[in-house]
């Protein structure tokens, strides 16, 4: 991979090469480069007659989507990347955008693909123009709401020549997997243009469970998020060790810090230690880690990168060319410096809140709280006065993550004891006016496709919950569903955390003396949840592929996997768990009458 290739020029440097190489991977099959040629030939040719320079693309397929991107910057659009096709995120991109490309709802007619996979006789790439506004893209939302931030062409260019001056030797050719959304700019580069420009494979698809990595012989890299790490050893076997994954050369983690824990088992678990990767939206990447034995927890800086620490208040500021211009840039993190190449993150700036005119970090309040014993992970927001109540207050809501021992505590003592003795241990070091006064207990924090956490994830999770609607009305209710936690959210997918009661009705009579969860029940779960979160058909048609694996007992933890695809009118789901696949199958869904 020493050859020098650059972004710009890329698919004019493609075209004079063998087009028998490999392109990418999609459902165990390879797509070679003649085909990814093709394709970004035709979606040229029909973006080239189409009305307005801004499209917007949302396509869950990694190689189609670099097809339609590539495209569209032939035909000199400026590509729009939303974060999902969700009904307000499309209702905001209408008044910006003069078309749609990829999985779009129907009723914003997003353009069809090219019919064509062989390159036409005639047809000659360009090379982009380096000041082009060739991207817009979203911030993840995780303190606010999401923010679009223009990319010139040049910028994403020179931060694949960074990436590779970088990594690409511990790279090498292997093959790109990623359990993050190339919708966002850290899968966009890790997993789509740099890979793209360097001629290594990418898959398709994006993975969301351990045992879809398993790369076999061929050389593979991991594109992967703090979040997703954290829960990689609960999903592996007993039985399997990193000796399944010799051929995994490098992982990669963005999206915030890896705890030090977590870097050491996934280097246990899949024989190598993370590279962490530092940066952000607006900026790129900025600085990385590598947490091997002895490695402190500072970051160090990238290739090309100017820093300084502002002297009044430790706030980190670069210059960059993965920026629009080379003034100094502000970042929302405080640093301290350690060399010329290395610094510490202190906390960020933008999570200094004001509650009645006190000055409060919110980052301070989650590392008082992570401190206590019955807690094994946090988040807090601040919760404004709301406008249809003016008599509320400003509040701290906290979210969570209790541990062995903060669960026995909730179950045997109750909430609101609970609640009194995480207050009573923040107190000693924090104004009473900074104690949460909201709080929401959690199996586990909820995060989006790119890892993150959000702040609109955290905030529906104050509405109430249907699984305790009734409690309150009937507290010798038999219940009939699990408890339900939402890890994961997307137009067409969700990813449940399911927590089966041990008193649920339907154990009863399933089997006596050894109860198990009845297989109807479960694809009952999975239609009532799939109605719930997509818009399927109204009619039951039938079912394909119904597997039930391995049984689920009282008390168990699953993972419900819930994938809508709306143009074949079908929901396919998942059941999994740390001792592996439990039930899969494939629902069908129609207007007319159901199948006998």
């Amino acid at each position: 991979m020493s050859e020098s290739r650059n972004l710009l020029t890329l698919l004019s440097q493609l075209s004079d090469r063998d087009h028998g190489q490999r392109f990418a991977w999609r459902d165990g099959q390879p797509l070679n480069l003649g085909y990814f040629l093709a394709q970004v030939e035709g979606w040229r040719r029909l973006l080239e007659r189409q009305a307005g320079s801004r499209f917007a693309l949302y396509s869950s397929d990694s190689a189609a989507f670099a097809s339609m991107l590539f495209g569209a910057w032939q035909a000199g659009k400026t590509v729009y990347l939303p974060g999902d096709v969700l009904p307000a995120t499309c209702s905001t991109l209408s008044a910006l955008v003069d078309g749609y490309l990829g999985d779009f709802p129907v009723g914003y007619a997003p353009l069809s693909a090219p019919a064509s996979d062989k390159i036409p006789a005639q047809y000659e790439f360009k090379a982009l123009p380096p000041d082009f506004p060739g991207l817009v893209i979203y911030t993840s939302g995780s303190t606010g709401e999401p923010q679009a931030v223009p990319k010139f062409l040049s910028q994403l260019a020179t931060e694949v020549a960074s990436l590779e001056q970088l990594f690409g030797d511990k790279v090498g050719d292997a093959e790109i997997f990623a359990t993050v959304s190339h919708q966002h700019i850290y899968g966009l580069l890790f997993k789509v243009l740099w890979p793209i420009t360097m001629g290594r494979a990418i898959h398709a698809q994006q993975i969301n469970f351990l045992e879809e990595l398993l790369p076999g012989e061929r050389p593979a890299v991991l594109v992967s998020s703090p979040a997703h790490l954290k829960r990689l050893p609960a999903e592996l076997s007993s039985h399997q060790a990193s000796s399944s994954f010799s051929a995994l050369r490098s992982i990669f983690s963005s999206g915030g810090p890896l705890q030090p824990e977590v870097a050491a088992e996934a280097g246990r678990l899949l024989g190598s230690i993370p590279f962490e990767v530092y940066g952000s939206s607006e900026t790129g990447g900025i600085a990385w880690r590598q947490r091997i034995d002895g490695a402190d927890d500072s970051w160090r800086v990238m290739p090309a990168i100017a820093w300084r620490v502002a002297a009044n208040d430790d706030v980190l500021e670069i210059r960059s060319p993965h920026l629009p211009d080379l003034a100094w840039y502000a970042m929302a993190d405080q640093v301290q410096a350690l060399d010329l190449q290395r610094f510490r993150l202190k906390g960020r700036v933008d999570r200094i809140v004001k509650v009645e005119e006190k000055r409060i970090s919110l980052d301070a309040l989650e590392r008082q709280l992570k401190s206590l014993a019955p807690v094994a992970d946090a988040r807090v927001l601040l919760l404004e006065q709301l406008q249809s109540q003016p008599q509320s207050r400003q509040r701290i809501a906290a979210f969570v993550v209790l541990s062995t021992a903060g669960r026995e505590i909730l179950s045997t003592q109750g909430k609101l004891a609970l609640n009194r003795l995480l207050r009573d241990g923040m107190a000693p070091a924090v104004e009473p006016i900074a104690l949460p006064r909201s709080w929401r207990y959690l199996d586990a924090l909820p995060f989006n496709a790119q890892g993150k956490t959000t702040r609109a994830d955290l905030l529906a999770m104050l509405e109430p919950q249907e699984e305790l609607a009734s409690v309150g009305k009937n507290l010798a209710a038999r219940p009939t569903k699990p408890v339900r936690q939402v890890l994961e959210q997307e137009s067409h997918r969700v990813l449940l955390e399911l927590k089966v009661p041990a008193d649920l009705l339907y154990f009863d009579g399933h089997f006596e003396g050894a109860p198990i969860l009845p297989g109807v029940v479960q694809v009952d779960w999975a239609i009532n949840y799939g109605r719930e979160y997509f818009s399927l058909a109204p009619q039951f048609l039938g079912m394909q592929a119904l597997k039930f694996q391995r049984v689920i007992t009282p008390d168990m933890v699953v993972q419900l996997e819930l994938l809508h695809d709306q143009q074949k009118s079908n929901l396919t789901f998942r059941m999994i768990s740390a001792a592996g696949q439990h039930a899969s199958g494939r629902i069908n869904f129609g207007a007319g009458h159901a199948a006998d």
